[in-house]
């Protein structure tokens, strides 16, 4: 009599085949995104669907019961894991809190999904996301993981209030995003698709760790092939920025179609910059009184003690040339569309940054000027103590239109009046909405950016461009 075949191992071939037509049913809907949903590695494991960034881990039982009950859901949670994986959401640090940041990936992916409009990835579940997305766009803005977590943790949600908001976007178990690295080695590399199958003691194996609950085979499919000298992380930042790079040139010859990925890849793959070493820029060399530990020379000042007593040869030299803000302008946009109390931090963070690496001569000729379209305040410093009265005293005005030409002509009057002999440069914090000089000034001129959104601010080929979160002033 013939040995029935196993139950186990025929709903592990069907549900290989259902995320096999899964992917390629993305691959012939969004070709562009062909490395990405390549990029895993198949392998069973007792839950729902989960990814390390490596593998695709999958409960058999689970992906046969969402594709007989919706043939789009299992597309959609295929896609979903892969998004994931291309935003960098599995890639976080210590010390956030897992469930609001959970909630906050899956949100901001279906968002995502939602916009590309695909029939092939529509399922009830997008219907139960509609009302929820447009009250946190009213209340967020641009739906990034980043953006919801904030919001989330402002908000002050219960555990449960957080996990009813998540209830219409979740789809993945996150679990494995938070388990310790493995170094590489520790696990195997991917075998083909069908070689479990010409092994049956293979096959009898990875029963026995399935009904016992464990994970079976390391490996089960090698639809990704992954390079040991590189981890997940790295491989997936490549990923996204040629994605985003491929996007941008389709997004041209299809007009918004994938308007809310492009937005959200230009987030995940913006430089992030240490305005702190941004500043140094607009330094300059001059002497300063103290010793010059470089150039003090121990062996001959040693030596004096010693022959003469208290007689050293050599005096320490009591001058230094360090790089120190000198002559600078820091010009604020004040006009309505920019946060009063943004303006404040940046201030401050600026002031904090000099403070704290002593970046200012015993004389400094510093000029913060306020202006929406016209002048509104020059208010000269002299010292860090007339910078520390500004800061206690700092008043806002204006809160008009944008323009930027009035500060760069008042700083050239300066200029020509003697006022600046040496100005290194300027510096404009703004949101980017105004009116930029016709012409390159005489010195550095950069401007501060603050976008939390994906926005690019255009600016004058001679201007230096930095962008910063609110999070990060």
């Amino acid at each position: 009599m013939a040995e029935k075949p196993d139950v186990f191992l025929q709903a592990d071939k069907l549900a290989r085949e259902v995320l096999t037509l899964s992917r390629n049913t993305l691959l012939v809907n969004l070709r562009f995104l062909d490395m990405a949903l390549s990029r895993f590695t198949l392998k069973p494991y007792p839950g729902t669907m989960a990814t390390d960034g490596q593998y695709l881990f999958y409960d058999a039982f689970h992906v046969l019961s969402s594709y007989k009950s919706e043939k789009e859901r299992v597309t959609r949670d295929y896609l979903h894991i892969v998004l994931h994986c291309v935003f960098h959401h599995l890639f976080i640090g210590d010390g956030i809190d897992r469930r609001r940041w959970d909630t906050a990936c899956d949100i901001a992916v279906e968002s995502v999904l939602c916009g590309l409009d695909l029939p092939c990835i529509a399922c009830r579940r997008q219907r139960d996301q509609a009302e929820p997305l447009q009250e946190l766009q009213g209340e967020v803005g641009q739906l990034s993981a980043e953006k919801i977590y904030r919001w989330l943790l402002d908000k002050h949600f219960t555990d449960e209030e957080v996990a009813h908001l998540r209830d219409p976007f979740l789809s993945d178990d996150h679990r494995s995003w938070y388990l310790p690295t493995k170094e590489d080695g520790e696990e195997g590399e991917g075998r083909d698709e069908g070689s479990a199958q010409h092994d049956s003691r293979r096959n009898l194996k990875k029963q026995k760790e399935q009904r016992r609950g464990g994970t079976g085979r390391k490996n089960d499919s090698n639809q990704g092939q992954h390079t040991r000298s590189q981890k997940p992380e790295e491989v997936w930042k490549d990923v996204s920025r040629r994605l985003q790079v491929d996007l941008e040139t389709l997004s041209l010859q299809q007009g918004t179609a994938f308007k809310s990925l492009v937005e959200s890849l230009l987030n995940v793959n913006r430089e992030h910059y240490d305005y702190g070493e941004f500043l140094r820029r607009f330094t300059t060399m001059g002497e300063v009184l103290q010793v010059n530990d470089d150039e003090f020379d121990y062996i001959f000042y040693t030596y004096g003690l010693q022959l003469y007593q208290n007689m050293p040869l050599v005096e320490p030299l009591e001058y230094q040339e360090v790089r120190r803000i000198k002559e600078f302008v820091v010009a604020i946009d004040t006009s309505g569309s920019v946060s009063g109390p943004l303006v404040q931090s940046f201030i401050i963070k600026t002031y904090n940054i000099l403070k704290q690496q002593e970046s200012f001569f015993t004389k400094i000729n510093l000029h913060i000027i306020q202006c929406d379209a016209k002048i509104q305040e020059d208010h000269k410093i002299t010292s860090q103590q007339e910078f520390d009265d500004y800061l206690d005293t700092m008043e806002l005005k204006g809160f008009g239109g944008t323009d930027f030409r009035p500060v760069f002509s008042y700083v050239d009057k300066l200029i020509d009046s003697g006022e600046f002999t040496n100005l290194k440069g300027l510096i404009y914090f703004t949101d980017g909405i105004g009116t930029f000089p016709a012409a390159q000034p005489r010195y550095d001129a950069a401007f501060v950016f603050v976008s939390d959104d994906y926005l690019e601010p255009k600016v004058p080929v001679w201007a230096i461009k930095l962008i910063l979160k609110s999070e990060e002033i």
